[in-house]
């Protein structure tokens, strides 16, 4: 990657960032088996959905049920680990240093972030812009998130590279017009490899080149 070329990165959180993926796919698999018991591997079948995705797609019209799921989601989060993906945070801070604009992009909501800050206070430092799901109305795949990223920054999408570990993700930097490179902490190479413009295993490698 040739960090001059580019005046903005936007990163995705869960996956990207931070991995969080094995324990969602622990509540995930308690949810369908709950839920879904005809459904099986349903942790595997709705990775990489934001949670209106996965309600529209398998709770539509309960709503009872869905309430119940996001309580307990919310206490879920409350206690969960934000370890950084392998070489994350020196990553990101090295793109600071070389005067690069950084951006989080998640799907995630600001109860949620509210747990992470506790943990990662330095987030703040880090990145100069963090936009939750709470602030766009159009969730990935559709590239509103991240061209409203491009623009509080007051650079063009040809200007930005985007940090992806989903489908949707993925899919929402490309349509946005930024090069786009894949994590595969989440899904394998092959799988993300069409979406993008690079496919990295995780940021260590990067973070001295």
């Amino acid at each position: 990657m040739d960090k001059s070329a580019y005046k903005a990165a936007l990163f995705d959180f869960d996956g990207t960032l931070v991995d969080t993926e094995p324990q969602y796919s622990i509540f995930w698999g308690e949810q369908g088996r709950k839920y879904h018991p005809e459904v099986a591997n349903f942790d595997k079948i709705i990775k990489g959905q934001t949670l209106g995705q996965i309600f529209d797609g398998h709770f539509a019209g309960m709503t009872e049920v869905q309430h119940r799921i996001v309580e307990e989601l919310n206490e879920f989060e409350r206690t969960m680990k934000f370890d950084y993906i392998r070489g994350a945070r020196e990553f990101v801070a090295h793109l600071h240093q070389q005067g690069v604009k950084t951006a989080i992009v998640t799907s995630s909501n600001n109860l949620k972030m509210a747990n992470v800050y506790r943990e990662h206070p330095e987030l703040d430092e880090l990145f100069d812009l963090i936009l939750t799901a709470d602030m766009f109305s159009r969730s990935k795949p559709d590239p509103d998130c991240f061209l409203t990223a491009a623009s509080k920054l007051g650079c063009t999408p040809a200007e930005c590279i985007v940090f992806e570990d989903s489908l949707h993700g993925l899919q929402a930097g490309r349509s946005a017009g930024m090069h786009v490179v894949a994590l595969a902490t989440t899904l394998p190479a092959e799988r993300i490899a069409p979406l993008a413009d690079e496919v990295w295993t995780d940021f260590a490698e990067a973070t001295h080149n």
